[in-house]
């Protein structure tokens, strides 16, 4: 059975990738994630170059370096791919769990309750904690017009 792609595998890849690590490891712990898998690219760590833009629109140039983690898994065969920034190897390879779970139809739903609903709620509250933060420090500057003197 080869691996599929589903819809909304980009926005559940990006929310395993910025999951906090504890909330990450309980989630899995209570969905029961199976803990028998092949693992077919063990744990990596290694560099990758960030490139960016002046202004949006300029040349692009390198940024810097940034560590990253890799993991690939296949489970039932489907294949689970995931990268973590950083060098947490267990995120790496819990993201590629659930990722290859959520190639098969029938686990997706489980994954989407269990783990991906609660990883997008937090990250929504903290959005929000952001925003409330950085509001309370925000300062209004204006002009008053004076008149003659």
């Amino acid at each position: 059975m080869a691996s599929m792609s589903w819809d909304g595998r980009k926005e559940a890849m990006g929310l395993l990738a910025r999951a906090d690590m504890s909330l990450l490891d309980h989630l899995c712990q209570e969905a029961g994630l199976p803990r028998e898998t092949r693992v077919v690219r063990p744990p990596e760590t290694g560099l990758v170059t960030l490139r960016g833009r002046i202004g949006g629109g300029g040349s692009p140039f390198n940024v810097g370096e940034v560590t990253v983690t890799r993991a690939s898994v296949e489970i039932d065969g489907h294949i689970g791919h995931a990268y973590a920034l950083g060098r947490d190897r267990k995120k790496a390879l819990q993201s590629a769990i659930c990722d290859a779970l959520c190639q098969d139809e029938m686990r997706r739903e489980m994954i989407e309750q269990q783990i991906l609903k609660p990883l997008r709620k937090a990250e929504q509250e903290a959005d929000l904690r952001r925003a409330a933060e950085t509001a309370a420090t925000k300062v209004d500057f204006f002009t008053m017009v004076r008149g003659e003197d």
